[in-house]
């Protein structure tokens, strides 16, 4: 049985809809149940989730509050309130293809020797147009994009999959842990890197995980995330969170990370240079004021 853990925080513009795209999938709802976690939300969400049970009564539906805020503890949460043996993580500002479900489960079913999996994440702007200084790498960054190609296998390189399109076997859980609540969102903080450190966790046990592009999550992206204090915001939150995980795992850890922070600003600046020859400055200076905050917040100057 497949177990969708969507964690939600004031989200009521959104959840009805992942809702529904979940429930006219193609997988029978008798081969999943949604566990939604209300992280304190003040918002409509559960009238909109009230909504959706009265318009999808096959669907089983159970609905928990965590009153612990933060993202890690709502996560947390889910895990122990799950009845399957797959855990899917949906984001709450998204929706899924049709067949979405059906890919997980039959690809759990014909590969156990994989542990974990994840899809493609493809920004759906509420702008109507991807912004002319989006370069792939904020891509990723600010809309959790996500592509590898139409063929199923490892990730490349150390991608992992993304947050908010990631599926489990249980069983991970008990290996490595729940996620770290020290890490994550939490209200409407920016912060992140729970999920880096289950993955990190994961390769140290030997865990297999694998890219699957049939399940693929559209991820909204709504006018606010393309202005610059957002911007800046999630950045420099970005670097605070390195910090915290690396630190947390001693001062080798730490070193490790602010080397590799140098070899980025030498990546960082030779694209500048690429793109200022080939006239899209725009981009090169995003590119520079990522790099920028992230070290900011890498250092403990932000």
């Amino acid at each position: 049985m497949i177990s969708v853990i969507i964690c939600t925080y004031n989200r009521d513009k959104y959840i009805y809809n992942v809702l529904k795209s979940l429930a006219q999938g193609t997988l029978s709802c008798a081969e999943y149940e949604i566990v939604l976690v209300d992280n304190n939300c003040t918002d409509r969400t559960r009238e909109e989730v009230e909504r959706f049970c009265a318009d999808f009564p096959d669907v089983t539906l159970r609905y928990f509050v965590e009153t612990r805020q933060g993202l890690s503890n709502a996560r947390n949460r889910g895990i122990t309130e799950s009845k399957g043996d797959i855990l899917v993580y949906v984001d709450d500002d998204a929706t899924v293809n049709d067949g979405y479900l059906s890919c997980y489960r039959d690809w759990f079913a014909a590969h156990p020797e994989i542990d974990a999996a994840g899809g493609p994440i493809i920004p759906h702007y509420e702008t109507g147009a991807e912004p002319a200084w989006m370069t792939y790498f904020i891509k990723r960054l600010l809309t959790g994009y996500l592509y590898f190609g139409e063929k199923p296998g490892p990730f490349p390189g150390e991608n992992y999959p993304g947050g908010g399109n990631a599926a489990y076997r249980k069983s991970v859980f008990d290996k490595v842990g729940l996620y770290n609540t020290e890490l994550g969102r939490n209200g409407d903080s920016l912060a992140g890197g729970e999920e880096k450190d289950i993955f990190n966790k994961m390769k140290k046990e030997g865990m297999k995980f694998a890219y699957l592009p049939g399940a693929i999550l559209y991820h909204s992206i709504p006018a606010y995330k393309l202005e610059p204090d957002y911007f800046n915001r999630l950045t420099v939150s970005i670097g605070q969170s390195e910090r915290a995980r690396t630190k947390r795992l001693g001062g080798r850890a730490y070193n490790k990370r602010l080397l590799s922070e140098a070899n980025k600003w030498i990546a960082t600046i030779a694209l500048w240079c690429f793109y200022l020859v080939t006239l899209r400055p725009q981009c090169g200076k995003m590119l520079v004021r990522f790099r920028s905050n992230v070290t900011r917040g890498l250092v403990g100057k932000a």
